[in-house]
């Protein structure tokens, strides 16, 4: 196994611990992001609205407020409006004004968006897999721990 150093042909140590597990972070982040995005794209897809349909299909019939879609990401995108936007345009999802509250309006997968995200369900698995499947649960387990624990420190500066 190599270094982040080793990696990048860095010569001495990093200044601060905190410096390498971030870049280590980023890296990591970096070559997941490729693999998952040629996956994504082979369907038409961006993280991002891969994303919305997921959220979307387990919402079911109900849908999901665009409020609570930008909530729910696990990337979050700066217009999530557009994003909706362009899955409308692609018939993957569609706009239901609720029936109790007008100003509501709900967004839907149509059977389209579910069809897409489904057919993605065991290629996604594979590459997780593939990807993160020589770690064992136990450490698998330590690093999901790991990285909430740097996300709790986001609000201490």
């Amino acid at each position: 196994m190599k270094s982040l150093r080793d990696e990048i042909g860095k010569q001495h140590p990093f200044d601060l611990p905190e410096e390498e597990a971030y870049l280590n972070i980023r890296r990591t982040a970096a070559l997941l992001d490729r693999r998952f995005n040629r996956l994504f794209k082979k369907a038409g897809l961006s993280e991002a609205t891969y994303n919305v349909l997921r959220i979307l299909r387990a919402a079911g019939d109900r849908g999901r407020c665009w409020s609570e879609i930008r909530d729910d990401l696990v990337v979050p995108v700066p217009d999530v409006t557009r994003l909706i936007d362009r899955l409308v345009t692609s018939g993957h999802v569609e706009r239901k004004r609720s029936t109790t509250d007008r100003r509501r309006v709900h967004i839907v997968a149509t059977k389209s968006g579910r069809d897409v995200v489904d057919g993605l369900d065991a290629d996604v698995r594979n590459l997780l897999t593939s990807s993160l499947g020589h770690m064992s649960a136990e450490q698998l387990a330590t690093l999901s721990r790991l990285l909430e624990l740097a996300r709790s420190g986001e609000h201490a500066s």
